[in-house]
């Protein structure tokens, strides 16, 4: 690149220094810069220089000539006025999510043209105006997302509307007379829409199912699983396809297996479980090892690919656990009587068999198909009962392999594996569904016990087909991986626990900065920010996802890891049975593209069924907070945005949220950067972490929304401005 021109005193000038960028960016339209790179290329070698950079980056972008595709990295702007993309009504405004990755694309109502939240869409992009935000118009709806929705019927005489969730969609769907189905006024309906035509103000769709009435538990339940597109009854055809399977275990099949029906095996569950998918053995060998046995239901054995219940559970890929029921991937007649380990009846497994010595090191492992009979069901509290006493049936047993986890998880640790054991919020619940109470559960050292080896069995399964060994190639495999952090979150969240006198190192080797976390999360804990903290830690972590590309997990600091270990309730389980049987007999490797489909699959229907529980659980806080109208609690601000203030309560962890229009005192303006809500008049400041005591003043279980208001006695911080100020106006008076 050239020298760049001087003006009369020296200097360069600003607008070529402009019209280099242009140009760089110009040459190369597909490659993206920071503002080191272009400084370097352009030669712009002192700082002032390089900030000014920086600030005609910024300003190049704000005027449409280039695109920030992350933070702080810049790519040439080549959109012309047709542009394609997805539409996003998560917030309170819409916005097109552009297929060229460039920021979203703000959409007026007037100009969605009847297009819908996640619909895939064709827009026009309008003239670019200096301190404007894009904007667009949809001109062609390309696929549509969603077809089935669902909401609460309105009849006006023989016709009706579903009042469906503004969200979704903006105009409520009108429904004929001879689409009704039965149904009546003020039921919850799950309805298809059938067209939206331009003539027309509002969609027609026609009702498929009848949920219920509304505010029943089992209604509602249902709403929940058909608004997130999951099912909420299993297909008879599949059901009755299962019944059809053989239980009885021949002893041809038995003379196949390693036979573990005499050595000492227990089943740990929690006390409510029917469908028992593990189980633990232990055994001294003449070598002076322990052979601990990771036994898993060998589900594969009865449910062969393709067949109608294959077919269904890998559709479904998950079990969905909301507060009141478990709807089940598989049929019962499997999840909780075929394959589940059941005490004193012979069941067929797939087994980790591990031999290790005194100190958890592991010297020996067998990945096989076995037959077992388990010799007691523990729940989790009797197994603790054991641990903590050391009286009861296997309390050798048991001790010996709680003193063996707690080996195995001091090195992971020391790995640099991340300890969140969060609390769980749990409802009690009477025989109609109705929440009577709220309990926390909390992991102890029999739930550890279990959890820590199925991580070594799934950690030692994936290593097996991970690494080959020398000279050969790893086939094809699926794996759970976690990638690291993401650094601007990492940070935000670094800078965010500052306020309440916390360091975190954000950079470093790997195990370095989750060695900080985990000092953090040692720090927060029984003070009044820990949940606080715990979430927003969360939050800054990647997701972990399901994929034939192995990056390691980086939560549990394995390089190797996959879930082999729940194949009742995850049918990434299932696929991994299926790959160790298939390699195990020498066969070829199986098509990454296909298998790697099947994993995006899983990743976003565990997705969908975690978003399922959370929209249970906000459903019964509600419900339960629904009864204590008025009354006060004290909470911490877990939420800041420019509609509200979100509070959860210290007692039983409700989230809810004190909307601004309720905070009449002031103007307020939302500062993003400081999480925080501050007055315009009186600096009143709310801010992220603080505490804060609120009243219950709204319950809407429709909206699965709770509504508080500032308590009396309730002050946000304010600053000596504001009180000198408040002063002045009282002096008026």
């Amino acid at each position: 690149m050239k020298k760049q021109p001087l003006d009369t005193e020296g200097r360069i000038r600003k607008a070529d220094i402009k019209r280099a960028i242009s140009h760089l960016f110009n040459q190369d339209p597909n490659r993206s810069f920071n503002y080191k790179q272009v400084s370097h290329i352009l030669g712009l070698k002192t700082n002032p220089l390089k900030l000014l950079a920086s600030e005609l980056l910024s300003e190049l972008t704000e005027n449409g000539v280039l695109i920030e595709i992350e933070r702080g990295k810049f790519r040439l702007n080549v959109r012309s006025g047709n542009i394609t993309g997805t539409i996003d009504r998560t917030s309170r405004k819409t916005y097109l999510i552009p297929d060229d990755g460039g920021a979203p694309i703000f959409i007026a109502e007037r100009n969605l043209n009847r297009a819908m939240d996640k619909d895939y869409v064709q827009a026009f992009l309008y003239a670019g105006r200096k301190g404007r935000q894009p904007e667009a118009e949809v001109t062609g709806i390309l696929k549509r997302a969603k077809e089935i929705f669902v909401g609460k019927l309105d009849l006006n005489g023989p016709y009706a509307f579903l009042i469906v969730d503004k969200k979704y969609l903006s105009n409520d769907i009108f429904i004929p007379a001879d689409k009704l189905k039965g149904g009546k006024d003020g039921q919850k309906a799950v309805v298809k829409l059938l067209h939206w035509d331009p003539k027309d103000k509002n969609p027609v769709g026609e009702v498929v199912d009848i949920l219920g009435n509304t505010g029943e538990t089992n209604t509602e339940m249902n709403s929940i699983l058909a608004e997130f597109g999951l099912p909420y009854r299993y297909p008879e055809a599949v059901e009755k396809e299962a019944e059809k399977i053989e239980a009885e275990i021949t002893p041809e099949e038995i003379a196949r297996r390693i036979d573990c029906r005499d050595i000492t095996t227990f089943t740990i569950d929690p006390k409510d479980a029917k469908d028992f998918d593990d189980a633990l053995s232990l055994r001294k060998l003449p070598n002076e090892l322990w052979e601990v046995g990771i036994h898993i239901a060998d589900v594969t054995h009865y449910v062969k690919p393709q067949t109608l219940i294959d077919k269904e559970a890998e559709n479904r890929a998950t079990s969905i656990y909301l507060v009141d029921r478990t709807i089940p991937m598989l049929p019962e007649r499997l999840s909780n009587e075929l394959c589940s380990l059941r005490p004193n009846e012979e069941k067929l497994c797939y087994s980790v068999l591990v031999q290790m010595d005194d100190n958890a090191n592991v010297k020996e492992y067998t990945i096989a198909r076995t037959v077992i009979r388990s010799d007691r069901r523990f729940t989790y509290e009797e197994a603790q009962t054991i641990l903590e006493t050391g009286e009861g049936n296997f309390k050798d047993e048991l001790q010996t392999l709680n003193e063996l986890a707690k080996k195995l998880r001091e090195r992971r640790f020391q790995a640099g594996a991340i300890a969140f054991d969060r609390v769980e919020v749990r409802f009690e619940i009477d025989g109609k569904g109705k929440p009577l109470s709220v309990f926390f559960k909390e992991a102890k050292d029999s739930n550890k016990l279990v959890e820590e080896f199925m991580l070594l069995a799934n950690k030692t399964v994936a290593a097996h087909i991970g690494k080959p060994g020398k000279g050969k190639k790893a086939k094809t495999f699926v794996y759970r991986i976690h990638d690291v952090p993401n650094p601007e979150k990492l940070n935000n969240f670094s800078q965010f626990i500052r306020r309440f006198g916390y360091k975190l190192k954000t950079t470093g080797k790997k195990n370095e900065v989750s060695s900080c976390i985990n000092h953090l999360l040692d720090e927060v804990q029984g003070k009044k920010e820990q949940n606080l903290i715990e979430t927003l830690a969360v939050r800054s972590m990647a997701k972990a996802i399901y994929s034939t590309e192995n990056i390691g997990h980086y939560g549990l600091a394995f390089d190797y890891y996959t879930h082999f270990t729940s194949p009742i309730r995850r049918y990434p389980d299932m696929m991994v049975h299926r790959l160790l049987t298939r390699y195990a007999a020498n066969g070829i490797s199986v098509n990454k593209t296909e298998w790697e489909d099947r994993c995006k699959h899983s990743s976003d229907m565990e997705q969908l069924a975690a978003n399922a529980e959370r929209a249970s659980i906000k459903y019964k806080q509600v419900e339960f907070m629904s009864e204590k109208l008025g009354q006060s609690f004290e909470g911490v601000i877990s939420g800041v945005s420019e509609w509200g203030i979100y509070v959860e309560l210290n007692e039983n962890k409700c989230e809810g949220m004190i909307p601004i229009r309720d905070l009449a005192d002031d103007y307020y303006i939302f500062d993003e950067k400081n999480y925080c809500l501050v007055g315009h008049h009186y600096n009143k400041k709310f801010q992220l972490g603080d505490p804060i005591t609120v009243e219950v003043a709204r319950a809407n279980l429709e909206k699965k929304q709770l509504d508080f208001t500032l308590a009396q006695n309730s002050m946000p911080n304010s600053n000596s401005t504001s009180k000198t100020r408040r002063k002045q106006i009282k002096n008026k008076k």
